[in-house]
C-alpha cells in the first residue's frame, strides 16, 4: 500500500512539474515564431507558451481605459497564459514610464504617444515598444461652468439643447475677452506625449486659436500661445477645475463626467468628434524585454486581445464597471464610471446622450497597432515643435516600424484562433496603414502614407519642405 501510496505520489510530482516548464520559473529558449513556442494544434482552449518570466508587475493610471488590464488579470487570462500579473497604480505618466525604462515595471498602460516620443528622444530617451493597442476614444475636454456660459450663446441649438460636435469657434471669443483683458487662459492637459495634448490642440487649432508651439529653448509648448496648456495629473483635473487654476481640461473618463457629477463643470466634445475612433492608449514595454522575453510578450498580448473582446460584448460593461470601480482599479463611483463605459455620455447635467462608441476596446480593430495610428502622433509631434527638424516621408515609416509591432499582434491573434477565441474575420487584412480618413473634426484628409503632405495641410502649425 505504501509503494503505491508512493508510486502515486510520484507521478503527480512528475505531472505539476511537467505543467510547470520542469519547475518553478520557465528556461525555454523558444521564439514567438508559432511553430517553435507551441505544442500541439487542438482548438479550444490555451495552447501554452513556454515563457521566460512568469511574475510580472504592470502598471497603469486611474482611467477607465486601463479596463484590458483589469480584465485580463480579474478574469484569469493572464494566468491561462502561465503569467501571474501584480497591477499597479502609479502617480503620474512621467513615474509610470520612468518605472518602466528601470524595470521596476515589465510593461504598463502608456499614452500612446508616450512609446514614440521615449524613442525619438522627447523627455526621456528609451526604447519602448508596443504590440497592443488599448482602446479607441475614451476622452473629453470640459470646462468651467463659467466659461461653459460664455460659450454656450456662441452654440447652435435644437430643442433647447447644444448641437454637437461643438467645436472651439465657441469658445474663440471667450479667449480673445480674456487676452483683451491681459488675462491668460489656462487650459490643462496631462503629458506633452499625451493624446490629450494634440487632441486639445487639433480642437483649438481648427478654430484658429493657437495653442502655442514647443521650441528648442523652450518646452512648456506656450510659446506664440492664445491658450496656455499646461499637465495636470487626471485624478487631479476635476479639483484644479475647481479651484480656478484652469479654465478647461482634456482628460480620459471618469474625470470628464465626474465634473459633471460634481457639478463643477460641463463637457463640450469628446475626441471621438475630434477624431473619430482613434487610438487612445496602448500596452508598452521596453524594446529589450521583448528581446529578452519574446514568448512572455507573446503570450500578454494574447491575454490583452482576449479581454478587449470580452469588454466590447455589452451584456460585459456592467461586470466591467463593478471590477474598476474597485480601489485597487479607478476607485471612481460605480455610477461615474458607468456613465459613460455603458455607452452614454453626459454633457450639461441631464443632458445624457447615447454614444455608444465612446470607449471601444475591440471592434473596429481596435487592438490592432497601425503604423498609421503612430505615424499621426508623429506629424503632431512635428506640427507643434516637439519635433524640432524637416524630416522626410521614409523617417515617419522608419521610425514607427521600431516602436509598433503588429507582428507580435498578429502571431498572437492567430494562436487565438487555433485555440477558438478569436475567428479569421476578426484579423484585418492590413499592410499596417488604415485607408486616407475624412474623419476629424475639421474634416481635413490625414493618409498615414503622406505625412508630409498632411503636416503641411494645417493653416496653424509647423511645415515642412515637401519630398
Amino acid at each position: 500500500m505504501k509503494r503505491l501510496l508512493l508510486g502515486t505520489c510520484t507521478l503527480c510530482l512528475l505531472i505539476g512539474l511537467y505543467a510547470c516548464g520542469g519547475g518553478g520559473t520557465s528556461t525555454a529558449t523558444a521564439s514567438t515564431n508559432t511553430a517553435d513556442s507551441v505544442s500541439g494544434t487542438k482548438t479550444g482552449g490555451t495552447i501554452p507558451l513556454e515563457v521566460e518570466k512568469s511574475e510580472l508587475k504592470f502598471g497603469f493610471i486611474k482611467l477607465t481605459d486601463m479596463a484590458p488590464l483589469a480584465i485580463a488579470k480579474e478574469l484569469g487570462f493572464f494566468e491561462e497564459e502561465g503569467l501571474y500579473v501584480t497591477i499597479e497604480a502609479q502617480a503620474n505618466w512621467k513615474i509610470l514610464l520612468d518605472r518602466v525604462i528601470n524595470g521596476e515595471l515589465d510593461g504598463s498602460h502608456m499614452l500612446a504617444g508616450q512609446p514614440i516620443g521615449a524613442t525619438i528622444g522627447f523627455g526621456t530617451q528609451a526604447e519602448i515598444q508596443t504590440p497592443y493597442s488599448m482602446d479607441l476614444n475614451g476622452n473629453g475636454i470640459t470646462v468651467s461652468n463659467e466659461i461653459w456660459k460664455k460659450m454656450k450663446s456662441n452654440v447652435p441649438m435644437k430643442d433647447g439643447k447644444p448641437i454637437h460636435p461643438i467645436t472651439a469657434d465657441a469658445l474663440k471669443p471667450v479667449v480673445e475677452e480674456y487676452k483683451s483683458a491681459g488675462k491668460d487662459f489656462n487650459m490643462g492637459m496631462v503629458f506633452p506625449v499625451s493624446t490629450h495634448n494634440y487632441e486639445i490642440r487639433y480642437w483649438l487649432a481648427a478654430a484658429g486659436i493657437k495653442p502655442g508651439f514647443y521650441t528648442k529653448d523652450d518646452i512648456t509648448g506656450q510659446q506664440d500661445a492664445d491658450v496656455l496648456l499646461s499637465v495636470t495629473p487626471p485624478p487631479q483635473m476635476p479639483a484644479t477645475l475647481e479651484a480656478g487654476t484652469i479654465y478647461g481640461y482634456c482628460v480620459g473618463e471618469p474625470w470628464n463626467q465626474q465634473a459633471v457629477f460634481k457639478g463643477i463643470g460641463v463637457p463640450v466634445t469628446t475626441n471621438y468628434d475630434i477624431w473619430k475612433n482613434n487610438p487612445e492608449k496602448v500596452f508598452g514595454m521596453t524594446k529589450k524585454f521583448i528581446k529578452e522575453n519574446p514568448n512572455t510578450a507573446l503570450a500578454i498580448t494574447k491575454a490583452l486581445i482576449r479581454a478587449g473582446k470580452w469588454l466590447d460584448k455589452k451584456e460585459n460593461r456592467s461586470k466591467a464597471v463593478a471590477i474598476l470601480s474597485k480601489p485597487e482599479y479607478v476607485g471612481a463611483d460605480e455610477a461615474v464610471i458607468a456613465n459613460s463605459m455603458t455607452g452614454t455620455f453626459e454633457f450639461e447635467k441631464g443632458d445624457k446622450r447615447s454614444m455608444p462608441d465612446f470607449n471601444v476596446f475591440f471592434r473596429y480593430n481596435a487592438t490592432y497597432p497601425y503604423y498609421s495610428d503612430g505615424i499621426w502622433f508623429l506629424t503632431q509631434m512635428r506640427r507643434w515643435g516637439q519635433i524640432t527638424e524637416p524630416k522626410k516621408d521614409q523617417w515617419y515609416h522608419e521610425t514607427i516600424k521600431n516602436i509598433y509591432r503588429p507582428d507580435i499582434w498578429m502571431q498572437a491573434a492567430k494562436l487565438l484562433v487555433k485555440e477558438g477565441y478569436l475567428s479569421e474575420n476578426e484579423i484585418p487584412k492590413t499592410d499596417g496603414y488604415k485607408p486616407a480618413t475624412k474623419d476629424f473634426i475639421d474634416g481635413n484628409e490625414y493618409d498615414g502614407k503622406n505625412p508630409v503632405g498632411y503636416l503641411n495641410s494645417f493653416k496653424i502649425g509647423l511645415k515642412d519642405p515637401a519630398n
